[in-house]
């Protein structure tokens, strides 16, 4: 699966802007907009088994989070393939494979 991520943002830049948005686009909301989608994609599992939740509402709320995440990537111009890289090879250190293989357990509990 590949993804022009530079292109996705300037299209959501482009839209952003036709809408004269950026103004209310600052790193604190665009960071409670992410979380309330979030919640959102949540809300579609409530009370049900997770293959209860309708596909295309799931998809419909991951893509408000991707955009929102995208945004906040632009507004501090991060690169993703970098921040995730990091992430991964801060996390490797913390969930050895050997430790971590078959556990849910937090790293300090490993």
């Amino acid at each position: 699966m590949a993804c022009d991520v530079d292109r996705l943002i300037r299209q959501i830049v482009e839209f952003r802007d036709k809408r004269n948005w950026a103004q209310f686009h600052n790193p604190k909301d665009l960071a409670l907009g992410l979380s309330i989608e979030a919640a959102e994609l949540n809300e579609l599992f409530l009370w049900k088994k997770p293959e209860e939740a309708a596909p295309a509402r799931v998809r419909e709320e991951l893509a408000d989070i991707l955009i929102f995440a995208l945004m906040l990537l632009e507004k501090y111009g991060l690169d993703l393939e970098e921040i995730v890289q990091e992430k991964l090879a801060a996390n490797a250190e913390k969930y050895p494979a050997d430790k971590a293989r078959n556990s849910a357990a937090k790293y300090t509990d490993l």
